[in-house]
């Protein structure tokens, strides 16, 4: 069977997406092996996630430009080449510095892939904006749901933790050859970095950042301390492990869901405001009632970050018509927005240190999330014209 070349590229998008996240979720359940192994304690071991956001961060920034002097192809390419080497790295660390740096370079690969991801959806597919975002995301997600369920069996049959982690570079370099066979090899010229400089002069782009951020800070968080917080609670590793692969799967299928359920609808706010109030419960159980239904608190975290990852990408390309601008404010608004999810981790570091409880952790992304809902009453579509004012703005969102 001969699949069309635009299914082929969907496809291809997918299984690209699939490989984004599980170096980051893939390190949780194993987090008690890497401390007795590599002595980093809880502020230490959060850099294994804070690097790597703070690098999708910076990259996205850095995206449109480079994506204009390299093009989209050639920067998947070496990206997916930087994430299967820092994986496969991973099979010979002596310790948690090098630990460490193996997540910088995965990270920078993430990032640059991440940066110019929205403009190939929004030129390759501008009538279904809505529906192939929801399965990017899905597949990203997806990734890491994967991996936060596979490392502690393969640490278990490899006998290391190490190559475990190792093992994550196989599928990256599957999607190399896949991305090489399939990925355009023409592109259209791109205005990244003049969009970029128009685009952060607006209130608007700054506001997409902090919702982003606001909500992605509780998606590291939870990929990096909801096992460690059930193991303290007596929960094994491959046990803590299955909540973070069930809230994956949940981000998955939120991801993959929503936007094709928002897709008929001009004003995509009260899809945001469901997946933020599912948030809001799950950080609440996590909070006051741990122990009450722990796979219940995990999946409504899922659902809601996937759900809300894949609207808000999906509201940012809304607001421009032209790919090139369209995927520098999505850039932007994952740039910023990762500069501020990398605190996550950190912060929870910090107060489980000082409270001596997971719970004041939560509690703070409760009140983050509960800011985002205020801040989405500001996006609503008929506003997008005037927000962006100065550019091209999209007269109806998922149009070309």
């Amino acid at each position: 069977m001969r699949f069309p070349p635009r299914a082929l590229l969907l496809l291809t998008l997918a299984f690209i997406g699939l490989n984004l996240r599980p170096f980051l979720t893939g390190i949780g359940p194993l987090v008690a092996s890497i401390a007795a192994d590599t002595g980093l304690g809880y502020r230490g071991l959060a850099w294994l996630t804070i690097l790597p956001t703070l690098l999708m961060g910076a990259g996205a920034f850095l995206g449109p430009w480079i994506q204009r002097e390299l093009g989209g192809r050639r920067i998947v390419l070496g990206a997916l080449t930087m994430l299967g080497l820092g994986s496969a790295l991973r099979i010979a660390v002596p310790g948690g510095s090098a630990l460490i740096g193996t997540a910088a370079l995965c990270g920078m690969g993430v990032a640059a892939i991440q940066a110019v991801a929205p403009s190939l959806i929004k030129e390759h597919f501008p009538r279904g904006v809505a529906p192939i975002t929801g399965v990017y995301s899905a597949a990203l997600m997806g990734g890491g749901a994967a991996g936060a369920q596979l490392t502690p069996v393969l640490a278990d049959i490899v006998g290391s933790w190490r190559g475990a982690l190792a093992w994550l570079a196989a599928p990256a370099g599957a999607a190399l050859v896949l991305g090489w066979w399939v990925l355009p090899r023409t592109e259209r010229a791109s205005a990244g970095h003049t969009a970029v400089a128009v685009l952060l002069r607006r209130p608007r782009t700054w506001l997409l950042m902090s919702c982003f951020g606001l909500v992605n800070a509780g998606y590291s968080s939870l990929v990096t301390w909801l096992p460690a917080y059930y193991l303290t609670r007596g929960w094994s590793e491959t046990h803590s492990g299955g909540l973070v692969a069930l809230l994956a799967v949940a981000q998955a299928a939120a991801a993959l869901s929503l936007p094709a359920l928002a897709a008929r609808h001009h004003d995509r706010r009260p899809w945001l405001w469901l997946t933020l109030f599912a948030q809001a419960t799950s950080f609440a159980g996590l909070a006051f009632w741990p122990d009450a239904s722990p796979r219940l608190w995990a999946a409504l975290g899922g659902a809601g970050l996937g759900g809300c990852f894949a609207l808000s990408l999906v509201v940012a390309l809304d607001h421009l018509r032209e790919p090139e601008q369209a995927g520098a404010l999505g850039a932007l608004m994952q740039g910023g927005g990762f500069l501020i999810a990398a605190n996550g981790p950190w912060l929870m570091a910090v107060l489980r240190e000082r409270s001596g409880s997971f719970a004041t952790g939560w509690l703070a992304h409760l009140a983050c999330v509960l800011i985002v809902i205020y801040l989405v009453t500001r996006l609503a579509p008929d506003g997008y014209g005037a927000a962006m004012n100065g550019t091209q703005a999209s007269s109806r969102p998922g149009t070309a």
